[in-house]
């Protein structure tokens, strides 16, 4: 059997369980027994289906204490939408579930001629394979932020490729690293006139994607050398997250550390200028930092889980008024 033919017979054969285990209903067993294959085969081939976003659930039963959360956070955080999904206990089934959720969400709002900036992380990539595949007239999609120096998925440059790719879209790409040496090479780059015709665009978007993270290990930019021998002078400082590679305080203002000086990013303040701004995160090691970008306005949508949900309303959480109330009354 030739290399092509090897690989449609493994696309048949994983279409023909998404089948019969989604469809059909077969258990996994029984799919084994049908097709004479080794359970473990099937079991990890059902496991792929879901994560690589070859077979999408649709879920339209209303859970109502999610219901309920979404009305609350509107209220208490000034947000135009939200979406908030039951918590699990895997980080990887809970960005999956934020993913789909948040697919669910664009889907309805994406359209021709739109710009969309988009950011980069796990739960976004997550969000891009929940989309149905279209071609979007006149549209493009834009880095909000600049990249790593080698490939991965949470990259900017793959996380703004695919989501170009789902949607037929032409792609501009920030062509920097996401930290540069010094505060002075930052601003010469800036000047560099793709960067900034880049930049530029990037404010003008319909729709932006951004996700956050804490300090831990379980947010990949704190991997990053430049950003790992700083973590114990970042929390010095009072950093306790990063949105858009900008590190946060608890009140949602960027900390006073060299490395905010040096990041090539869409400032965050600037995210309150696009009709749509999503911050696509969940995990109760994010609940602070989201809170801080919540209670700052950065994001006028959400999309989160649960237990975090519960955790910004509880009442040493919730705010008395969000920024954005507070600056529309002023």
């Amino acid at each position: 059997m030739s290399i092509g033919e090897t690989t449609l017979y493994n696309e048949q054969t994983r279409a023909r369980i998404a089948w019969y285990y989604y469809v059909a209903g077969l258990t996994q067993q029984e799919i084994s027994d049908k097709l004479g294959l080794p359970r473990a085969r099937v079991n990890r081939i059902v496991g792929q289906l879901r994560a690589d976003g070859s077979v999408v659930v649709d879920i339209r039963l209303p859970l109502v204490s999610c219901v309920e959360l979404e009305e609350r956070l509107k209220t208490a955080f000034g947000l135009k939408l939200v979406s908030v999904v039951p918590s699990a206990d895997d980080d990887e089934q809970q960005r999956r579930m934020l993913g789909d959720a948040a697919g669910v969400v664009l889907d309805s709002l994406l359209a021709d001629g739109q710009c969309i900036g988009v950011g980069w992380g796990r739960t976004l990539i997550a969000s891009i394979k929940r989309l149905r595949e279209r071609e979007l007239k006149d549209a493009c999609v834009v880095s909000l932020m600049g990249g790593l120096t080698k490939g991965s998925e949470t990259n900017t440059f793959e996380v703004s490729t695919e989501l170009a790719r789902t949607l037929g879209a032409d792609c501009y790409y920030v062509t920097a690293p996401i930290y540069c040496p010094s505060a002075e090479s930052r601003e010469i780059l800036l000047t560099h006139s793709g960067v900034n015709e880049v930049m530029a665009r990037a404010k003008q978007a319909d729709i932006a994607l951004v996700s956050c993270g804490d300090l831990t290990s379980r947010t990949k930019l704190t991997a990053i050398n430049t950003v790992n021998e700083q973590l114990p002078q970042l929390e010095k400082d009072g950093a306790i997250g990063e949105f858009l590679g900008t590190f946060m305080g608890a009140d949602g203002d960027p900390v006073n550390h060299p490395l905010n000086r040096k990041v090539i990013a869409m400032p965050p303040a600037d995210l309150k200028a696009i009709p749509h701004s999503f911050l696509i995160s969940g995990g109760l090691y994010k609940a602070e930092v989201i809170r801080a970008i919540l209670h700052k306005g950065y994001v006028n949508c959400l999309v989160t889980d649960e237990a975090v949900a519960r955790r910004l309303l509880s009442p040493e959480n919730r705010p008395k008024t969000s920024n954005r109330k507070a600056a529309a009354t002023a």
